[in-house]
């Protein structure tokens, strides 16, 4: 089972930033664009993870990608980190993204994706939060240790019933493959840009379980500009130290220029489902939490 994703937010982000202008939505739009008709030329369903600001002020952008059949999910609402937040903070945004989310498309929304895979040991009750807004799949465990995130005691790498407090979310965790020892996620992201294809096609190959997630700035070549102190302060919670912002600036861009054809060659060599598609397969795991 391989599960295509991408978390969409750079529209909503570039104009929070101060830094979203007609050229740059265009650039996104056409690139969206060419991912969509992608998709349609294989005949694959993916979950775009959407924030709930996307549906307020670029609404145009999810209704679009609703109408092509694909399933929206939510990527919360501001791209705030959850294990940065209190579980009131959470429910509040987790909220509105919801409300947003369906208010733009007409449909419930059932699937969710924490921001930067921010839920973790520290902070379980997210799953409450979720639960009591109705989501009933989850894709926001990373089961190693990552900066800003990860939850490396999860154990699961591959989908799970998570029960707890009389609910059960289905969770569709990260999935790892082994370096000396390490796991290490291969199929999304900056790993995705920095592993060459065909290690991540020979580890696809051999596993029966891969979770996917792509951002369009992990995709559209370029280079983007190194970020200032307060943005980088403000967005990432620690000290915004030239050390640590380069970086973040290396990590961000590091082999963007050929991650469009590397993905385009992957939905040609494999099949893929949505989140939504997914959850129709039996899952017997069980894992309280």
């Amino acid at each position: 089972m391989n599960i295509l994703t991408f978390d969409i937010e750079e529209w909503a982000i570039a104009k929070a930033n101060g830094t979203g202008n007609p050229s740059l939505y265009s650039e996104y739009d056409s690139f969206l664009d060419k991912i969509l008709d992608k998709l349609d030329e294989r005949g694959i369903k993916a979950t775009f993870f959407c924030l709930g600001m996307m549906a307020v002020d670029f609404s145009e952008i999810v209704k679009k990608i609703d109408s092509r059949g694909h399933e929206i999910g939510c990527h919360s609402n501001k791209h705030l980190w959850v294990n940065k937040m209190t579980e009131d903070e959470f429910l509040e945004d987790t909220r509105k993204a919801t409300c947003s989310l369906e208010d733009c498309i007409g449909k419930k929304v059932l699937s969710y994706r924490a921001p930067a895979f921010s839920i973790g040991e520290s902070n379980l009750w997210a799953f409450d939060v979720l639960a009591e807004n109705g989501i009933t799949r989850d894709a926001s465990v990373f089961p190693a240790v990552r900066d800003f995130g990860g939850f490396p005691s999860f154990g699961e790498g591959e989908p799970v019933k998570i029960q707890r407090n009389g609910y059960e979310i289905l969770e569709f965790p990260v999935s790892m493959s082994k370096i000396v020892g390490r796991d290490v996620a291969y199929s999304g992201g900056g790993y995705f840009r920095l592993f060459p294809e065909w290690y991540i096609e020979r580890e696809m190959r051999r596993a029966s379980y891969c979770m996917t997630y792509f951002h369009l700035n992990d995709i559209i070549p370029g280079t983007g500009k190194l970020m200032n102190r307060e943005s980088y302060e403000a967005y990432f919670k620690e000290k915004g130290t030239l050390p640590n912002r380069l970086k973040r600036h290396l990590k961000s861009n590091i082999g963007r220029g050929g991650a469009m054809k590397k993905l385009f060659n992957l939905l040609e060599e494999f099949d893929f489902v949505s989140v939504e598609q997914a959850a129709k397969e039996e899952v017997t795991r069980v894992k309280e939490l």
